[in-house]
């Protein structure tokens, strides 16, 4: 127990030094990378905003939180599609499994790649196209593993590799994500967490698109490789805490439950953020959520203010999952997530999931 307590110290006080050190900075804004390390690409989590911190469950944790991984019972696959921006043409695929492995810890495997749409291939002598598609690649992996300390600490970490690349560069690069969660109260419904992510080296992007071919006065040509600027992870620290209240006094079968959630998020290169989401669950059958995040600006639709909004995201989301039962003897179920963040310009952001507990 001390040598557990003594890591966790660690990781908290590791987290704290980061949330110092990488204090949102509106004057570094632009000078990370693998931005598409802040897109919550899961339907349930980010309909409530992205604020269940301390109470995300499951595979999505590997997102928010890592240590909620460890609440995986037996076996969660997990698949999701995201409309991104709609009207860009930019989709997100996701894809998750967690297994329980031992008496208290989980490991998991997150996939998800961004998918920009049909990019005609121009060129200086062809600028209508005609020469195909241009692909681009932006994808990241996650091995997780996370554990129940005790009855009410739960802590983990996820290993992300990341790529990006189009036909003739491309960046590779891995970050670091940690997290605990602490559950406290009666019925266990008072929990508090706190989460580091996207700590890792500098990335670079390097390639045959970064060279050309000089032609000399003697008639002779050389080949140039020229060097692409490095740039850093979009490292940031989330601190929230959640609380189930029961409604109607009926604690034992926790038929009614509304949940509230608050987190704060220290971004290092972009504005900081606080974020809030409430939810209503009758039973594990249904769930009605909404959630907002606030940041400097987001309100503001004057662009020629001090503070204006450097986002598209204006802050609400709303979504809603409906959970059935396949077995009860077993524990399995089938659940059907979906989410919608509100954007502006462009339709909105959409995201369907399909879970499922075996």
């Amino acid at each position: 127990m001390k040598h557990t307590t003594k890591i966790l110290t660690a990781i908290l006080a590791g987290s704290m030094i980061a949330g110092i050190a990488f204090a949102g900075n509106e004057d570094r804004a632009g000078q990370a990378g693998a931005s598409e390390l802040l897109i919550n690409p899961w339907a349930r989590s980010s309909g409530l905003g992205s604020a269940n911190i301390a109470g995300v469950r499951g595979l999505e944790g590997q997102f928010l939180n890592v240590a909620g991984t460890a609440f995986t019972q037996k076996t969660e696959i997990l698949f999701a599609h995201t409309n991104y921006l709609k009207g860009t043409g930019i989709g997100i695929n996701s894809f998750g499994f967690a297994q329980k492995v031992g008496v208290s810890g989980v490991l998991a495997l997150g996939f998800m790649s961004m998918n920009f749409g049909d990019i005609e291939r121009t060129t200086t002598e062809m600028p209508e196209g005609g020469l195909g598609d241009y692909p681009i690649s932006f994808m990241n992996i996650g091995l997780s593993y996370a554990k129940g300390f005790t009855d009410h600490i739960f802590g983990g970490m996820c290993m992300r590799v990341i790529n990006q690349s189009i036909p003739d560069a491309k960046a590779s690069g891995m970050a670091l994500d940690a997290g605990i969660q602490y559950v406290t109260g009666k019925q266990n419904n008072a929990k508090f967490g706190i989460s580091l992510k996207n700590v890792g080296p500098k990335m670079q992007f390097r390639g045959d698109g970064l060279s050309f071919r000089e032609l000399l006065e003697n008639g002779t040509s050389m080949t140039v490789d020229q060097r692409s600027e490095s740039f850093e992870m979009p490292s940031q620290v989330n601190i929230g805490g959640t609380y189930d209240y029961y409604i109607g006094g009926d604690t034992a079968n926790k038929t009614h439950r509304i949940t509230g959630a608050a987190a704060f998020v220290s971004n290092s290169f972009t504005k900081d953020e606080f974020r809030l989401g409430l939810e209503y669950g009758f039973k594990t059958y249904l769930m009605l959520r909404v959630g907002y995040g606030y940041e400097k600006g987001i309100v503001n639709e004057d662009d020629t203010k001090e503070t204006y909004r450097t986002s598209a995201q204006k802050g609400l989301s709303a979504g809603f999952t409906v959970e059935l039962p396949l077995s009860k003897d077993k524990g399995t179920s089938f659940g059907l997530d979906y989410s919608y963040r509100d954007t502006q310009p462009f339709d909105g952001t959409h995201s369907i999931g399909i879970r499922m507990n075996l």
